[in-house]
């Protein structure tokens, strides 16, 4: 789908998309449960890319007005030979692994072709510890049963993904377990929320400084649970108005522990000045961030080098599509450095690179001067009614097929 976007001034108010950081976590907390209601979970393509898998490997799941009644999965029954489509979920995938460790046989688990060569190998050298089967052949990765309750340590700087993933695991099994981050510690507040969803639950895991432990005595317990909105989503939405329009979002939790919360204050510092960021623990956020200081002052973002391994390689792929609108940014290893640019309209389609975070940021810069976005329904994975959105705000939209 190509979208057309007219120079627009965004005004009015909306509601913030749930998160969907959270509503992963819920529903697969939700499924080891006896039966527990989710509500407000979204229409995006992760979350029902995480709701298939589930139901793949036994959850039993009834969809109801905006959420699901979702219960009965034990990780320890998945059946040998089960095969589940993470699709191009980041978070489906890497959770879903450890889940797959304490099956009783082999899962087969494949993906977009994109999201099958993100690194795996904190499990990977786990399974290879443990003497279980973990191997990636043809885009198929086969995962072998074996996982059980011991002391695990993981390096912190790659995904916290991979923290929340065996933390979901070893909370299903009925003796205690620790798991000690290492290194780095980046995006320490998506394990936060892990946290925060498995207390709701009923299952308590403690934090003594980088060690987690699994409290074996506390079991998890059916709940209503609705997600609240999402930080994340709302970063473009808030964008808006840093550029000139007049927006109110409604529906966050201001107490929230989602960190990309922290984008208000780094809003602030965009529009004082030129300013050093440092991105490590928000790394979703950087494409918007990177837009808006090429509009604004200009800004250096350091913490960048998981930028890499995203849907796209972000740091690259915003460098392609500023480039066509007059801005022309530096990408170093773990750096990126915005100019601050006397922008144009593109007299070529800005390229979505399929990345929900870059067709929404280039969305949001094009907004002040026009141009089309090829590829455009690459929102559907986080945010699918975006440019539905976008109209409710006012922006002048044209939509092709």
């Amino acid at each position: 789908m190509k979208i057309k976007i007219l120079p627009s001034k965004a005004n009015g108010t909306v509601v913030a998309p749930p998160s969907k950081s959270m509503a992963h976590r819920a529903l697969i907390c939700a499924s080891f449960t006896e039966k527990s209601r989710v509500s407000q979970i979204g229409k995006s393509r992760d979350v029902d890319v995480t709701l298939d898998c589930l139901e793949k490997l036994g959850a039993r799941i009834e969809r109801v007005e905006d959420g699901v009644i979702i219960g009965g999965f034990k990780p320890q029954n998945i059946p040998d030979g089960s095969k589940i489509y993470c699709h191009e979920s980041g978070s489906t995938l890497r959770f879903f692994i450890p889940l797959c460790m304490l099956g009783k046989g082999k899962t087969y688990i494949s993906g977009a072709p994109r999201l099958m060569e993100r690194p795996l190998t904190v499990y990977e050298t786990l399974a290879e510890e443990l003497g279980i089967d973990f191997s990636l052949k043809d885009g198929i990765l086969t995962v072998g049963g074996g996982l059980k309750a011991g002391d695990y340590s993981v390096d912190g700087s790659i995904s916290s993904q991979f923290i929340t993933g065996l933390l979901l695991a070893l909370s299903c099994i009925p003796e205690k377990s620790t798991l000690t981050v290492t290194g780095k510690f980046e995006s320490a507040s998506y394990v936060d929320l892990t946290l925060s969803a498995l207390k709701t639950f009923g299952k308590t895991v403690v934090r003594n400084n980088n060690t987690y432990e699994i409290n074996p005595d506390t079991s998890f317990a059916s709940t209503d649970y609705t997600v609240e909105g999402d930080w994340s989503s709302s970063a473009f939405l808030d964008a808006l108005k840093l550029i000139g329009g007049s927006v109110r979002v409604k529906g966050l939790n201001e107490d929230t522990l989602q960190g990309d919360a922290i984008y208000r204050s780094f809003y602030k510092r965009l529009a004082r000045g030129y300013y050093t960021y440092d991105l490590s623990d928000c790394p979703d956020l950087a494409p918007i961030l990177f837009a808006l200081a090429s509009v604004l002052h200009g800004g250096e973002f350091t913490g960048t080098a998981r930028l890499k391994i995203k849907e796209s390689d972000r740091a690259q792929a915003m460098r392609e599509e500023l480039a066509k609108i007059g801005c022309d940014i530096t990408v170093e290893e773990n750096r990126v450095i915005i100019p601050k640019a006397k922008l144009h309209p593109p007299s070529v389609p800005i390229s979505s690179h399929n990345d929900h975070r870059i067709a929404m940021a280039m969305g949001v810069i094009l907004t002040l001067l026009g141009g089309e976005i090829e590829d455009a329904e690459a929102v559907t994975k986080s945010y699918p009614s975006f440019w539905v959105t976008l109209t409710e705000l006012q922006i002048g939209l044209e939509f092709y097929a």
